[in-house]
């Protein structure tokens, strides 16, 4: 990877009006499957909640109307109704919860959901969490976010059924 820099996503920039908001809405909803679906409304409220709103743009400037990859993550204290964040809740006191992660196809294998994590892992140790953790599906099976989180040091802590049994998902942590 060069010398690939993060930038924060702002409340602001993912307005309906905003090029970015509908950028970062074509992202997501391309990976709706692995991460759920989000309207403008939605990812502006997660954004409003986000320890860390972070995002890549293209290499090439071509403006904030397309993005490369981005992460959105919550601390404990978070206004967020996700079961997956809530499962967290009720387990640990100080956590950064890794809520999604999203890289374009045309941008894979250039290291920018790592270099996003490494960020991460960053933020959250200057702020005193504990850990960060996450969800990966089971079912329906994901096993490059498997792969990808092993490599990265997150181990099992526990799985769930949710949405009326349609996903199985695996709990991973990793400390800080």
């Amino acid at each position: 990877m060069n010398s690939t820099t993060s930038l924060p996503i702002s409340t602001a920039e993912v307005t309906p009006a905003a090029p970015l908001g509908g950028a970062l809405l074509a992202l997501n909803n391309a990976h709706a499957q692995e991460l759920s679906w989000l309207d403008p409304a939605r990812l502006r409220h997660l954004v409003e909640q986000s320890f860390f709103a972070r995002r890549v743009d293209p290499e090439f400037g071509q403006g904030v109307d397309r993005v490369d990859a981005f992460l959105l993550a919550f601390d404990q204290d978070a206004d967020y109704d996700s079961p997956n964040f809530l499962w967290f809740r009720e387990r640990y006191r100080r956590f950064v919860y890794v809520d999604r992660v999203a890289v374009a196809s045309s941008a894979r294998g250039r290291g920018l959901a790592r270099l996003l994590y490494r960020e991460l892992f960053a933020e959250a140790a200057r702020s005193q969490h504990s850990s960060v953790v996450c969800e990966v599906n089971s079912e329906p099976p994901n096993a490059a976010s498997d792969a990808f989180h092993a490599a990265l040091g997150f181990s099992e802590v526990g799985r769930a059924s949710i949405h009326n049994g349609s996903k199985t998902v695996r709990y991973l942590r990793r400390g800080v």
